[in-house]
């Protein structure tokens, strides 16, 4: 089956941004390529480097991050039009806060089952403390004490191989255990609100805006063995602002969580957790101060290449 893939040249600093939007409008996979990944294996393994070719040590000086949506040959021409409005509109909104790049937008048809399959025999279970996060197509044996949280996705979202999303699942499982509700704000693939129901939690509210992610979210609910925990909703936030998380999880963005601050702090209980990641770390002290005026202190940080994750106290 064929695709046309778009590719958009962004930053680092705004790939989540556009991941985003681009999400709006594919079933099928959206991909973000970072030359700075790259850099830091290189940085991280240097003694295991013969030789590195000259070309590709000048696309390394680039700052160019590539963000890579797939969508169905028919509805390709009125899916672009749509894309170039809201990239448009993105890159007002972020003026003078987020660099953008050009979001210059390059076409073209890919055959879908190469890169679907190429994917898979790439992706491999990732240990991220006791949460082991598993490809649905892979067999493997954990020790008894770790939790297995498998994942069914055609495409890298909300895999636990983004540093947003693996910083999560570490700082989360220091609060869990205390935890009988949680609710997770833009659940994605429902990876985070999975493993919460996996490590204790009693109740686990799963909230996305896209219907895909929520379609997702459900399908590794049956597919985990957590469905009866875990209820998972096409909407911003709660419906039910009565409900109360001991441990709130938003793995979204800077702008998003300054954005629902006043709303999503009303679903923390006294003295509840809130582990927020999607942050870079020009923006981390911009949602300490916004949380901090709401009544929350900061427990601990945690970064990874460009991204923080921080988790707050309601007291």
């Amino acid at each position: 089956m064929k695709f046309t893939e778009f590719t958009i040249s962004t930053t680092t600093e705004a790939q989540e941004l556009v991941a985003d939007i681009m999400w709006q409008y594919t079933s099928y996979g959206v991909a973000i390529s970072d030359v700075k990944d790259v850099v830091e294996l290189i940085n991280d393994r240097k003694s295991t480097w013969d030789y590195l070719d000259d070309e590709v040590l000048k696309e390394l000086n680039s700052t160019v991050t590539l963000v890579k949506a797939y969508v169905a040959l028919d509805i390709a021409d009125q899916t672009l039009v749509k894309i170039e409005n809201d990239l448009a509109t993105l890159k007002e909104n972020c003026k003078g806060f987020t660099e953008t790049g050009s979001l210059e937008i390059v076409k073209r048809i890919v055959d879908g089952d190469d890169w679907i399959e190429i994917w898979k025999k790439h992706y491999r279970p990732i240990e991220l403390g006791k949460v082991v996060v598993c490809p649905a197509w892979i067999e493997r044996q954990i020790n008894p004490d770790q939790v297995e949280v498998l994942i069914d996705s055609n495409m890298a979202f909300g895999t636990g191989e983004h540093e947003t999303t693996s910083m999560v699942i570490e700082l989360m499982q220091e609060y869990v255990t205390s935890a009988k509700t949680v609710i997770d704000v833009g659940t994605g693939s429902g990876i985070l609100g999975i493993a919460a129901a996996k490590l204790g939690a009693e109740r686990v509210f799963m909230t996305d805006i896209d219907y895909v992610a929520v379609k997702s979210a459900k399908h590794n609910c049956e597919l985990n063995g957590t469905a009866d925990k875990c209820e998972v909703a096409l909407n911003n936030l709660l419906d039910d602002k009565n409900v109360k998380g001991e441990l709130v999880l938003a793995n979204i963005t800077a702008d998003v969580l300054l954005i629902l601050s006043k709303t999503i702090t009303k679903n923390v209980a006294k003295n509840g957790v809130m582990v927020m990641s999607g942050i870079i770390k020009s923006r981390e002290n911009e949602v300490i101060e916004g949380y901090s005026a709401l009544g929350f202190k900061l427990e601990q940080r945690k970064n990874k290449g460009e991204w923080v994750a921080i988790a707050m106290r309601k007291i």
